[in-house]
């Protein structure tokens, strides 16, 4: 039987952690949710809705860019279109607000019936009582079928009390995210440049040497208008990591690993391609214009593109295309995969009506359909996804290469493995000086290395005392 915490308990732990904190165990709802569900388990998508003349009422709780917004407001007019009885009240909020005002509403006991929550909290979540478990709604509903979902997705969101990835379902992915590589297209034509081969990707010094090529004064007025990259830290050293055989933590998710001499060979070359290389902006030069701005004015080379990206990127002026990153050591690329989760407040008044929600948005082909044509996700449905990649007419013409990533090669970050990210978040807080090339990538994780393990033993303890 599952245990669940105190509420307010648990939560207070969350917030003093914020990523994830809470024990394990499980959830005294089980029982009546597995009633519940078995009830609903068959319905069909209007049947949950329309057997009763009430209406129902749901809050929907989520954040996104402006047309991420306006697709998800339009799926859920659908969604109500559908299903007659049901009202839902849509709660958005910015990005950057979007968890405090999650932990708020929950220690302030007000949890929207349907909510985003991210992979790292799921345990947290489970274990206070936060989440329902969506099992036996999903695995008995004849309208899902979980083998043409995305198992890297709906396996973020298992969790079995004691391991995640495994065990019951508290969440559906909202999406998965494969964060590709782009290339100006335009870009390389206009130089007589090869393009990249989208099937093979190029080795550090072959990228670095495409990359000087691209780097330009235009108007020769001594300062550079066009550059070759342009990467935020936190989001693309993993690609260089991994791909030169490296990580953060080892295999048994105890050690954190980054005096390993190839992730100090990796995290040079990065801080290498602004202080040795020049092919990327310096911090004085991204103050003026940030990579972004630079990119979409068509004055960078190679940027990271996510699949939430694509309505944007369809206004850009000039053509691009999606490649694989650079390769290290290991000759293979390397890159993350992201995910939101969307999940149901386990005290939800309409249960049945909030997995209808999840489902709708997350599993159905109405759904996935207006939010694919929105250009602001891949499909969540496998066979949908096959059927757009091969699309090449519509841009990115190699979507391909998201699939690859969600399929292949794309990981997930490695603060989702561990109770809590604290210890893989220090590692970006004090990173700047190794970037400037003030420190060495060496001497940097020298130091950095026992401070993080300290914070990655103290999860491990907090993990254990929950236990109990």
């Amino acid at each position: 039987m599952l245990k669940k915490k105190g509420w307010l308990t648990s939560m207070s732990l969350v917030l003093a952690a914020s990523v994830v904190l809470a024990g394990c165990g499980g959830n005294n709802n089980a029982s009546s949710n597995d009633t519940a569900a078995t009830n609903a388990g068959n319905t069909t998508k209007k049947e949950a809705s329309s057997d009763s003349k009430e209406t129902k009422n749901l809050t929907f709780m989520f954040r996104g860019g402006t047309d991420e917004q306006k697709a998800y407001e339009g799926v859920v007019k659908q969604f109500e279109a559908d299903h007659p009885n049901v009202k839902v009240k849509i709660i958005v909020t910015a990005a950057d607000q979007y968890a405090t005002k999650l932990k708020a509403s929950i220690t302030g006991n007000s949890v929207p019936d349907v909510f985003y929550f991210e992979s790292g909290d799921l345990k947290a979540y489970v274990n206070s009582g936060v989440l329902l478990d969506l099992t036996s709604y999903i695995e008995g509903n004849s309208n899902i079928n979980l083998d043409n979902i995305w198992k890297y997705g709906v396996d973020l969101y298992r969790y079995d009390g004691n391991m995640a990835g495994q065990g019951n379902i508290y969440g559906m992915p909202k999406d998965v995210g494969p964060f590709a590589l782009g290339y100006n297209k335009t870009m390389f034509e206009a130089a007589g440049i090869p393009l990249p081969d989208k099937d093979k990707p190029y080795t550090w010094d072959e990228f670095i040497k495409v990359a000087k090529q691209l780097t330009i004064d235009k108007d020769g007025d001594g300062k550079l208008d066009q550059f070759g990259a342009g990467f935020n830290v936190n989001w693309a050293l993993q690609a260089f990591v991994w791909s030169n055989g490296a990580d953060w933590i080892d295999s048994t998710k105890t050690k954190v690993t980054i005096d390993d001499p190839k992730f100090a060979e990796a995290l040079q070359f990065f801080a290498d391609m602004q202080n040795k290389y020049g092919i990327t902006p310096s911090t004085e030069q991204a103050q003026t214009l940030d990579t972004y701005q630079r990119w979409m004015k068509g004055e960078m080379a190679f940027f990271p593109v996510g699949p939430w990206d694509m309505s944007t990127y369809e206004k850009l002026p000039f053509d691009y295309d999606l490649i694989p990153y650079p390769a290290g050591s290991t000759g293979k690329s390397a890159t993350w995969t992201g995910s939101l989760g969307i999940g149901a407040s386990a005290k939800t008044k309409n249960p049945e009506e909030a997995v209808e929600l999840i489902n709708y948005l997350t599993a159905s082909k109405e759904g996935m359909d207006a939010l694919v044509k929105a250009k602001v996700q891949i499909p969540n449905l496998v066979d949908m996804a096959t059927e757009w990649a091969a699309d090449t007419t519509t841009k990115p013409a190699n979507k391909e290469e998201f699939l690859q990533i969600v399929e292949d090669y794309g990981r997930v970050l490695p603060g989702h493995y561990t109770y809590n990210a604290e210890w893989y978040n220090l590692f970006f807080t004090d990173i700047q000086p190794v970037i400037d090339g003030k420190v060495t990538a060496a001497e940097y994780v020298k130091s950095e290395q026992p401070k993080m393990q300290k914070l990655l033993d103290k999860a491990i303890e907090q993990e254990a005392k929950s236990k109990k």
